[in-house]
């Protein structure tokens, strides 16, 4: 129960000053309830000067007074409920608001890593929907849960006040009903929620990243096979989703019956206690209140449950997003040092993927000199990409150190590290926004000038000419898309327009086709041109002119050289080259064939 009530405290944490609007929501909400329960009394004070004058019904005193009184405790409890309301909006408002506003601000703050490994869905989903649940909570269920909580105290007192016996008769099944709703409401039960929202969250991101391919999909005409993990997420939520029903089902139908069965109880004790009765008009008169009254109970019952199943929901919203709020940002450091040079280090750098036993870098170490070139090449999985992302801080090494310029990137201040370098990824994203404007983000304050010069650099023009609006054409929109190849010359563009000494290109020709992979090299060119230059690439073709060749299998370095060099000495890098040169003729063989 414990981790409960810290996320409960954590919800309320976000509602700042707005937390005295929710305590005052409770509170009038609690007056609300007990306000609604008074006209029921003022209906069986008519009913007892009915019964005092029978069958002279005229002659019943006080009974306008008593029903003026009852509309003006029903008028008063919608009104306090009403204000009740708006204070719980409010707060529910402003908290939505700060749990999206800290969680976005903090996630600005984590490292470039965390995004590879957690999907832009997931993120959004956690994020936004997470805060609409907890909106959801406290502006509606918040207020039901204080005054179905009062509700009871208040009963108990009417309850008893008028026939012990029958209030005490009238107790029974709502006992019945909170021994069930606890164990509804129990650890297991709130496990099951957490996993039910884990399933939901995961086909969610699935549905997004489908949702992305189907270009992809439709083009490779593989709709099937790239159904399957949409399919998988699909089949775990409902599995969960029918888990969770399942285990609701006979406590939920418990808690119906017993809510539901107060007659059950009350009309065989009435039958019995009559007879006993040594005033039976009386007791008539107060079994004939509680008959009336009795209902509220299944109304107050009802609201506590669901009240508690969006308080389940709501803590779990709140622990999603302290999950984010948890992830440490990058340390910046008490006394920033500014790099020398453009040269990168790795001093025995040994890198472990947070829930991995493998390290996915084990003690490398290997320097690029600045203005050098130097490649990363070997199977998938040896750790290239992982070395690239290690020195802009994508992740933090957990043994040795990466220098850029002397410096530890630890030692640098982040802003001035990501001056340092510039990136061309594999997978490129464009905002939905001019191409003027996806170049310019490298140097928000460039002048258009100078974005079209690193255009030209990039060999874009061709882009531009088939385009509505040229280089203002806004990408994603009417269906305006670049193929891979031209998003990786506008992301060449960008990184030309940042101008960094330092540049981490990972598969930068990966989705070009030959026309587009052309260009790219030119664009190299432009780019590279004086600056330190990490290049990843499985083309080797690209990396037979840098100046050292790094081949990394399992986390190592394993040979390092010269294209030539390399060659000469027959290893791993020599049968890649063997096997790409097999691959080429194999491909101009069938292109002549056919």
């Amino acid at each position: 129960m414990q981790p409960q009530k810290e996320a409960r405290r954590g919800l309320f944490s976000y509602a700042g000053k707005y937390k005295a609007l929710s305590v005052c929501a409770c509170i009038l909400s609690g007056v609300s309830a007990v306000l609604i329960l008074m006209p029921f009394i003022c209906i069986w004070q008519v009913v007892r000067e009915i019964f005092a004058v029978l069958p002279n019904v005229g002659q019943a005193q006080n009974l306008s007074y008593y029903g003026w009184l009852a509309v003006a405790f029903a008028l008063a409890g919608i009104i306090v409920y009403f204000a009740a309301l708006m204070c719980s909006h409010l707060a529910a408002f402003r908290t939505a608001r700060n749990m999206r506003s800290e969680a976005l601000h903090h996630i600005v703050r984590l490292p470039l890593g965390y995004f590879n490994q957690n999907s832009s869905g997931r993120l959004r989903r956690i994020i936004d929907e997470s805060a609409g649940q907890t909106e959801a909570f406290l502006a509606h269920m918040l207020p039901d849960l204080a005054g179905a909580i009062v509700t009871p105290f208040a009963m108990l007192a009417i309850l008893l006040i008028f026939d012990w016996r029958l209030g005490l008769v009238s107790l029974v099944p709502m006992i019945i009903g909170f021994i069930i709703l606890s164990r509804m409401m129990g650890t297991s039960m709130n496990t099951s929620m957490q996993q039910y929202q884990n399933a939901l969250e995961d086909m969610n991101s699935e549905a997004v990243e489908y949702v992305r391919g189907i270009p992809v999909v439709k083009t490779f005409q593989q709709s099937v096979y790239s159904f399957k993990n949409f399919h998988a997420a699909i089949k775990r939520y409902s599995s969960w989703a029918v888990d969770y029903t399942l285990k609701c089902r006979l406590p939920m139908c418990g808690f119906t019956v017993s809510v539901n069965g107060v007659f059950a109880f009350l009309i065989p004790a009435g039958i019995l206690l009559i007879a006993s009765a040594v005033d039976y008009k009386t007791f008539l008169l107060n079994f004939i209140f509680y008959v009336l009254f009795t209902p509220v109970v299944t109304v107050m019952m009802t609201r506590i449950m669901f009240s508690g199943e969006n308080a389940l929901m709501a803590r779990d919203a709140a622990r999603r997003i302290e999950t984010i709020l948890l992830e440490k940002p990058l340390e910046e450091p008490a006394v920033p040092v500014k790099p020398e040079g453009a040269g990168i280090v790795f001093d025995q750098v040994r890198f472990t993927y947070s829930g991995s036993d493998t390290p996915a870098i084990d003690g490398v170490s290997f320097e690029i000199p600045e203005g050098a070139t130097v490649a990363l090449v070997g199977p998938s999985g040896g750790g290239k990409t992982t070395a690239a992302s290690l020195i802009p801080r994508f992740w933090d090494v957990q043994e040795g150190r990466v220098c850029v310029g002397g410096v530890d990137v630890r030692q640098i201040a982040t802003t001035d590290l990501m001056d340092q370098v510039s990136f061309v990824f594999q997978n490129t994203r464009l905002q939905k926004a001019s191409l003027l404007e996806n170049i310019r983000s490298a140097r928000p304050d460039a002048l258009a000038e100078a974005v079209l010069a690193a255009a030209r650099a990039a060999r874009c023009e061709d882009i531009f000419e088939k385009l509505p609006q040229g280089i203002d054409t806004v990408v994603g929109t009417k269906g305006v898309y670049l193929s891979g190849g031209e998003a990786q010359r506008i992301a060449l563009a960008r990184a030309i327009l940042k101008d960094a000494p330092i540049v981490l290109l990972d598969e930068a020709t990966a989705f070009a086709d030959p026309e587009n992979e052309y260009q790219i090299q030119k664009a190299f060119e432009e780019l590279t041109n004086g600056k330190t230059v990490l290049m990843i690439a499985h083309r080797l073709t690209t990396v037979r002119h840098a100046d050292c060749i790094l081949v990394m299998e399992n986390g190592r370095v394993t040979e390092q050289g010269t294209h030539e060099a390399l060659l000469e000495k027959g290893g791993t890098y020599a049968a890649m080259w063997k096997e790409y040169q097999s691959t080429e003729a194999w491909k101009i063989t069938g292109k002549e064939v056919a």
